[in-house]
Formats: structure tokens, C-alpha cells, sequence
């Protein structure tokens, strides 16, 4: 770069960023020692808004509970004041409980002899208005528009009661007025004339009543009230996997084994199917759609991720119906490395893009990958997460800790992603140039404490086909250092604050949250 007497001055090279150094922040939901854990409250979905002041999490049960920052403009100062603080200051974000809600109920589909469950699937975030939240929520078949409003409490106050002629309850005494319609329609007096229903026997004092007036409805209280908006329904023969809002505040996405649509969120009774991969004869499928997401900001773009480990983006101009793609990113195999569990850890579970739209993050059962939408050779950077398994992965398929899906997730500056493992272990990867970040954290109060595994992680993630049953137990394992593994405890869902190094984590019921 140019220096100020004209010379040319080389800038010095700028490093890698530093690795960061995780602190405990938060747990919600912790469980005591051998406290056993209902089904129903394992949490199996998380997602930040887009001011990341919000959180919610989805679970098993079909609840959604939504937590709010308490630390934001008051402690720390306005929202423009947030975004020009710089990553590397540490705050202590601290979240607390704000409402929960019965989004979803098991259903039976009586012309398919199959049960629905509650389960969440999916969680998204919609554009808030007058201090309303919205949101989406998805189980395997229907999908639910929600907004969460305070709403003031109503209550009547200022009666038309005089405490000097009320009896022992409160209301006037019954030789002044009469309650039974009976005897109010015996004395001509009906609701709809008077306020009260005087009786014959009522005696005015000199000068009329003093205290005669209308009752007051005040409201100095507020509660949260969740009313669902939209039901989007019946449009999805197989298991709905991802649903995803575009960044035209208008439409979104849903995704399930074969098919995505897309729907506008005013309309429920309506969807266009804008990807089909079903053959025609379903003998010949090879491959399924795992995961689906809109553009951040490109509102024509969106990419879907297959069972063969390839993504594929989709530009919604080119036509109305996008079974061609418009870019194709996949790996090649490596000559001679195939073998009856390829295609099974090849399977791509979850897909994220960057804040910027540049890059997408993948996760397959081994390996996290980035990727340049710019650039479909191949993947920019791979980072490993369970190469340890893979002498032990006939004993996964067994058991069917393979076909585990695995959520990842980006920061919001894209330096850095993360992911979830086994033993409620997640791992946390530098991506800028020149890096060699991997840290290994757990799951629990102490984040940091040493943990033993290869330094970068590779490849990790779970089949899209859905496994309608279930064999074998499932029995802890040992890695390349001899660690135990327990299959049994696996965290599969995360998310990344948009703004800070903040990571929300699910462990079971347990929500814990970690900064750096």
C-alpha cells in the first residue's frame, strides 16, 4: 500500500487470529446426578434471531421456549454501539426464560396407519413487528407460523359499590337490588335498560345516590400470549428435514426426503414445488434431500444438500420448476478408498450459510466442510471430527450411532464454525487463512477442561433416509488416545450468536450456553 511520502511501504502480514479461550455462561435445564431424562424434554432444536437478543429452543415434547437477553442496551449501551464493539472484547451474554408454548401435538394419519410425533424439527425466526415475535416451527408434517406478544391484562375496577350498604361478599344488599332475572323480568327490568335491576321495595335517599357510577377497566399488567397465525399443512409425504425463510420477509422454504416447496408466508393452503427428485419408479432413488436453506441475502438463491455428500445451488429465476442446478459442489472420491459405509458417512446432515452468503459450511458423519460458492472444485478448507471412528465404524453402523445427524454452525465474523460430537463433546474450528484453531469442548460447567483428541477434526454426520427402526444398544467406545466415548450422549444441536462468540449447545434437556 501507498505511504504517505509516495513510497511504497509493505504492510505487514496479518496473522491468524488467536484461538479463543471458552467460559461457562449459562445452563438452563441442568440435571442433578442420576436424575433420569424424560424423553419428551430432550431438546432437538435451537436457533438465535437475527439480533441475537432471542433464543428458542424446540424439544421432543413439541414445546418451544423462548429465552431474551437481559444484558443488552441497558448494561451495555445502544444496539449501534453493540455492532462496533469488537469480537476479541469479551462480554458475558446472559439470557433468561421468557415464555414457552405447546407448538405441536402427536397426530395418528389415519390413511397412512402412521403416528406423527410432537417432536420440533425445525425452528426459524421470521421478521418481529410491534414488538411481536414470529416464528416457525416444523415437526415431521406440519409446519406452524407463531407470534408472541405481550398483551395487558384486562380487570374491572371501580364498581358501582357502596362499602356503606355492601353486605359481607362485596355486592349490595338484595333489599336494594335484585340479581335473578326471574324477578327483574317480573319488574320490567332488563339488562339491556338499566345497569341494575331494582327491586319495589327500594327506597331512594334524599338527594339520590352519590356513589352511582360506571365500572372502570384498567390494565397495569402484561403476559406473553403465543397465538399460532398459519398451520401449513398436508404437503409433504415424507418427513420434513429443514424449512428455511428467505430474506425477502415473504416466502420460505420447506424440505423433506424428495421434495422442497415454497410458500408464502400469508398463504397456507398453497405451496409450488420448486425441487422434485423422486423418480418414477422409486426402485431407481439413489440419493435424498438432507437439508435446504435460502441465501442470506440473495432472495432467487437457495442450496440443498444430498445423501451422496454433494450440495447443489438453485437459482429460482432460471426456472419455475429448479430440478437443474445452476453449481454443483462434491468431493471426488479418492481412487480406491470405497467401501460398504462411503456413501453412508458421505451423507451430508446440516448446511449453513455465512453471514455474507460467500461461503456454505457442510457436515457429513466424518468431517466439517467449507466451501466457496465462488469455487466448486472442491471444498476451501476440511476439517476432521471423528477420523477417530473410522476403524470403529462397523460397530456405529450396529448400532446406528452412524446415521447420527449433527447440526452445524458459523460465527457471525465467518472465522470460525463449530460442531457436535459424542460424550456431549463440540468442537470449534478456525477457518481464516493460516489457522491451525481446534478446540475441544464439553458440555458442562468446566468447557475447558483437557480433553484428548486428534487436533483437527474430519468428517461427521448422519444419512438423510430416515431409520424407522431402531436395533442394537448402543455401548461407549474408545478413540485414537483411549478416551471413552459414550454414543449413548451425543450433541447434535448448536448455534452461534450472530454477533458475538456466544455458543448455544443442547445436552440432553440441558441448554448451556458458552463466550469467549
Amino acid at each position: 500500500m501507498n505511504g504517505g511520502d509516495g513510497g511504497d511501504v509493505a504492510a505487514a502480514p496479518a496473522g491468524p487470529p488467536p484461538p479463543l479461550e471458552w467460559k461457562f455462561s449459562q445452563v438452563f435445564g441442568e440435571r442433578t446426578a442420576g436424575e433420569e431424562v424424560q424423553e419428551v424434554d430432550i431438546i432437538s432444536a435451537i436457533e438465535f434471531d437475527k439480533t441475537g437478543d432471542h433464543l428458542a429452543t424446540g424439544d421432543r415434547g413439541g414445546r418451544v421456549v423462548l429465552f431474551e437477553r437481559t444484558d443488552t442496551k441497558e448494561n451495555i449501551g445502544s444496539r449501534r454501539e453493540l455492532e462496533r464493539m469488537d469480537y476479541s472484547v469479551s462480554r458475558h451474554p446472559e439470557f433468561r426464560y421468557k415464555t414457552e408454548f405447546q407448538s405441536h401435538e402427536p397426530e395418528f394419519d389415519y390413511l397412512k396407519s402412521l403416528e406423527i410425533e410432537e417432536k420440533i424439527n425445525k425452528i426459524r425466526w421470521c421478521q418481529s413487528s410491534n414488538g411481536a415475535l414470529f416464528l416457525l416451527s416444523t415437526n415431521d408434517k406440519t409446519i406452524k407460523y407463531w407470534k408472541v406478544q405481550e398483551k395487558k391484562v384486562k380487570k374491572i375496577s371501580d364498581m358501582n359499590i357502596d362499602p356503606s350498604r355492601a353486605v359481607g361478599n362485596g355486592s349490595v344488599a338484595s333489599s336494594s337490588v335484585s340479581s335473578s332475572p326471574k324477578q327483574c323480568r317480573a319488574n320490567g327490568g332488563y339488562a339491556d335498560r338499566s345497569l341494575n335491576c331494582l327491586s319495589n321495595d327500594l327506597s331512594f335517599p334524599p338527594g339520590g345516590f352519590s356513589s352511582l357510577r360506571l365500572p372502570v377497566v384498567t390494565s397495569n399488567e402484561t403476559s406473553l400470549v403465543a397465538r399460532c397465525r398459519r398451520v401449513y399443512a398436508h404437503a409433504h409425504d415424507y418427513h420434513i428435514n429443514s424449512i428455511s425463510n428467505n430474506s425477502d420477509g415473504e416466502t420460505f422454504i420447506s424440505a423433506d426426503d424428495l421434495r422442497i416447496n415454497l410458500w408464502n408466508l400469508e398463504i397456507s393452503n398453497q405451496s409450488f414445488n420448486i425441487v422434485d427428485v423422486k423418480p418414477t419408479n422409486m426402485e431407481d432413488l439413489t440419493e435424498v434431500i438432507t437439508s435446504a436453506e435460502f441465501h442470506p441475502t440473495h432472495c432467487n438463491t437457495l442450496a440443498y444438500s444430498s445423501s451422496k455428500g454433494s450440495i447443489r445451488l438453485v437459482d429460482l429465476r432460471q426456472s419455475a420448476l429448479c430440478d437443474s442446478h445452476s453449481q454443483l459442489f462434491e468431493e471426488q472420491e479418492a481412487p480406491g478408498s470405497r467401501s460398504f459405509f462411503t456413501e453412508i458417512i458421505a451423507s451430508i446432515s446440516d448446511i449453513k450459510f455465512s453471514k455474507d452468503g460467500r461461503y456454505i459450511l457442510s457436515r457429513d458423519y466424518m468431517t466439517l466442510k467449507l466451501w466457496d460458492i465462488n469455487m466448486d472444485s472442491g471444498p476451501v478448507s476440511t476439517f476432521q471430527v471423528h477420523e477417530y471412528l473410522r476403524p470403529k465404524l462397523c460397530d456405529l453402523y450396529e448400532n446406528d450411532s452412524i446415521f447420527d445427524k449433527f447440526e452445524c454452525c458459523l460465527s457471525g465474523d465467518g472465522l470460525r464454525v463449530a460442531t457436535g460430537s459424542y460424550s456431549n463433546l463440540f468442537r470449534v474450528f478456525g477457518c481464516a487463512a493460516g489457522t491451525t484453531e481446534a478446540t475441544t469442548l464439553e458440555a458442562s460447567k468446566n468447557p475447558m477442561r483437557q480433553v484428548q483428541t486428534p487436533s483437527r477434526p474430519s468428517r461427521s454426520l448422519s444419512s438423510s433416509i430416515t431409520r424407522v427402526v431402531r436395533r442394537g444398544s448402543e455401548s461407549p467406545g474408545v478413540d485414537a488416545n483411549g478416551n471413552s466415548f459414550d454414543f449413548t450422549t451425543k450433541l447434535l444441536h448448536l448455534a452461534w450468536h450472530p454477533t458475538e462468540n456466544s455458543i448455544a449447545c443442547a445436552a440432553a434437556n440441558s441448554l448451556y450456553m458458552y463466550y469467549a
